[in-house]
């Protein structure tokens, strides 16, 4: 796409650490050229399971049963809208979001819109860090202060991995989701959840809004 339409030119590239840093053979198959993405697709994965998740999840489901899942299937449509969007954005523009609001909005616009970001990110940060303390705190019974802790050295670890390539960091996040697919299979079969009542609670209903 043409720069004209935009306020400023692009100078850089999005996530520069990153970019092209995945290889995608050019006479490979289809199938191939697939795989090569799926390390980055887990990445992306990985946010929509999240301790701060999980833990939002197992309250609404101990109080409420299946009555919210259709809140969760609903949610999880507007997210794959949103995936969506940001996919065509950076490939038709060659923008990411922030990217492409610095070169279209005025500066006091884009300022605001890095406040909100900004305060966004802070919160669901802190879901995530209070989220892997509870974990912690649940699972072994330690402090969550030293869970805090625990998790910062986690997110260092990530960046350490990061810095010596990114097919570590992807096999490191892989291996941690198939973790998280063993857990919950687990939970599922001793749950033993009522087929009919999940589908049930899959149709939203004006029960969700007495309750």
């Amino acid at each position: 796409m043409s720069d004209k339409k935009w306020r400023f030119e692009r100078v850089n590239v999005s996530l520069p650490e990153v970019f092209s840093s995945i290889d995608v053979p050019k006479n490979a198959t289809q199938f191939r050229k697939m795989m090569s993405f799926v390390g980055p697709g887990l990445m992306v994965a990985v946010g929509y399971m999240d301790p701060g998740n999980w833990a939002t999840d197992i309250a609404g489901g101990s109080s409420f049963g299946y009555t919210l899942l259709s809140v969760i299937l609903i949610s999880n449509l507007f997210a794959i809208l949103l995936q969506h969007l940001s996919l065509k954005l950076g490939i038709v523009t060659g923008r990411d979001l922030a990217q492409a609001c610095k070169d279209s909005y005025s500066k006091p616009v884009s300022f605001i819109l890095w406040i909100l970001c900004e305060i966004a990110i802070a919160a669901c940060d802190l879901a995530e860090v209070i989220g892997s303390a509870i974990a912690i705190n649940l699972l072994f019974g330690i402090p969550l202060t030293i869970g805090i802790i625990i998790t910062i050295l986690d997110v260092l670890l990530l960046l350490l991995l990061q810095n010596k390539g990114f097919r570590y960091l992807e096999a490191f996040v892989a291996g941690l989701i198939f973790v998280i697919f063993c857990c919950f299979a687990y939970e599922l079969m001793m749950s033993k959840p009522v087929i009919a009542d999940v589908v049930r609670g899959l149709i939203p209903t004006t029960e969700i809004n007495k309750r």
